[in-house]
């Protein structure tokens, strides 16, 4: 069931509104849950692959840097994504489809524009822009490789994010379930099998795996439009919302841009404390990379309860129902505090057979092993905060507010966990105008620490702004 479907309830301006606040949640958790797994386990089949089927750190540390990559660019599209989510979400809660399908169409206009603008950035600047994150020779040329045939599957990139964005506004999250099915199923599939050489394809190694992925978003963005085409007849863009109108692209950048700038900066800031553990050779970037894809195990109720909580804050709040939106989000944040801490508790007890198993056990590569359970067991005190940093941002976000958390998000990267990344992480840091500071050489385990804190902080300033008032009224 869709949370737009007629359930047996009151209808409250043109909104099929589920009874209570509970049902809501869990009704677009569950597929939303299901569809992180499935996102998530496109980084995990290349990890898993390049630490057992690949020699040597080098791969190990490549494919981390790839997947931040791969993270940055559906990170583009947030501009797009977040403002058809939000306008969607309101007009379907009102009633107004014509609203509807006019916000997807111009939504798509300005992803095809974000296509073009990155592309052609990527293909002027690519190689300089990953020799900058600070990584081995060795290891930036596999990462470039990788990208460089990855590239192409920009716009379907696109195709994925803004589409599921659309028919998520509508309460449909079966939709991202179904196209990261099959992105997820193609990619495991086909890289496997480009990597290792079987049922007759020739063998590619380390370029198998992004020929791998490349296939897997082409065929999710075709999925994506099939579902957009056939699923909901009434929110499918016609031709004539499909051309650009000032002003509803005027609206969509209002809502749009905080979260593009956001989600960019985020992004960008990531890679920078990427950069900050490259800089420590391959066995730190190996193990960071593969603590990475251990921990977005949490992420799978975060993102969850926080797509939900998005869809809930936009339709009630679209139906003139402030009370119910705040109460689902607020349900929403306590269920994923639990399943967060309770992901906290896996991490500190079961650190090691995580770590062992992305490299292949953890006699085959026993520094990276050692050394990515330990960045396990640091971030693991970390995950409740974060659950609140994730759904209190849905839901502002869902409501069209998404001020707040571009300016908690900045201020907590730049102010706390770069400069304390590096001051912890690295022997001596240089500073403008010549002068060095002395670092506390601990390695990666700094620049986790100071990850862990930075989560810390952001997490309850976001739940301190959700408590307060105004920013219900934003799309208004």
């Amino acid at each position: 069931m869709r949370a737009g479907d007629p359930p047996p309830a009151a209808s409250r301006g043109g909104v099929a509104v589920i009874d209570g606040t509970l049902r809501p949640v869990l009704v677009l958790v569950l597929p939303a849950l299901l569809e992180q797994v499935l996102a998530i386990s496109v980084g995990f089949t290349d990890k898993w692959l390049a630490g057992n089927l690949l020699e040597g750190p080098a791969y190990l540390a490549a494919v981390g840097l790839v997947a931040y990559a791969l993270g940055f660019l559906p990170g583009l599209f947030a501009v797009p994504a977040v403002a058809a989510t939000a306008l969607v979400a309101r007009a379907i809660g009102a009633g107004d489809h014509a609203a509807a399908r006019r916000a997807a169409g111009q939504a798509f206009v300005i992803g095809g524009g974000l296509v073009a603008v990155v592309g052609l950035a990527a293909w002027v600047l690519g190689r300089q822009l990953v020799g900058a994150l600070g990584l081995p020779p060795d290891s930036t040329d596999l990462a470039h490789d990788y990208l460089a045939i990855v590239g192409p599957s920009l716009p379907a990139m696109m195709i994925i994010a803004v589409g599921v964005a659309v028919l998520r506004g509508a309460g449909d999250m079966v939709a991202g379930l179904a196209a990261m099915t099959v992105v997820n199923l193609v990619n495991a599939g086909a890289s496997f099998a480009l990597a290792a050489g079987v049922w007759g394809l020739p063998r590619l190694g380390w370029r198998g795996l992004a020929w791998g992925t490349f296939l897997g978003y082409s065929l999710g963005a075709a999925c994506t439009l099939v579902l957009l085409a056939r699923r909901d007849r009434q929110l499918r863009p016609a031709v004539t919302d499909l051309r650009p109108d000032r002003a509803w692209l005027r609206r969509i950048l209002s809502v749009g841009l905080p979260a593009g700038t956001d989600a960019i900066g985020n992004a960008v800031c990531h890679l920078w404390f990427l950069s900050v553990v490259n800089r420590l050779g391959d066995v730190d970037a190996a193990a960071h990379a593969v603590a990475i894809t251990i921990e977005s195990l949490a992420f799978l109720p975060g993102s969850a309860f926080g797509l939900a909580s998005a869809t809930l804050s936009g339709q009630f709040l679209g139906a003139r129902d402030e009370r119910r939106a705040r109460k689902c989000v607020w349900i929403a944040a306590a269920g994923c505090v639990a399943l967060m801490s309770a992901m906290g508790g896996v991490f500190l007890f079961a650190a090691e057979p995580l770590a062992g198993w992305f490299v292949g056990g953890a006699g085959r590569q026993p520094e990276v092993a050692s050394l990515t359970a330990r960045l396990v067991r640091i971030v693991a005190f970390a995950q409740p905060p974060l659950a609140m940093l994730m759904v209190f941002s849905g839901g502002l976000r869902g409501a069209g507010a998404t001020r707040p958390p571009l300016m908690v998000n900045f201020l907590g990267l730049i102010l706390i966990r770069l400069p304390l990344a590096m001051l912890l992480a690295w022997p001596s840091v240089p500073l403008p105008g010549g002068w060095v500071v002395e670092g506390w050489k601990m390695g990666a385990a700094g620049a986790w620490i100071a990850m862990a804190t930075d989560l810390a902080v952001r997490g309850l300033a976001m739940a301190a702004i959700f408590s307060g008032r105004g920013w219900s009224r934003t799309a208004d």
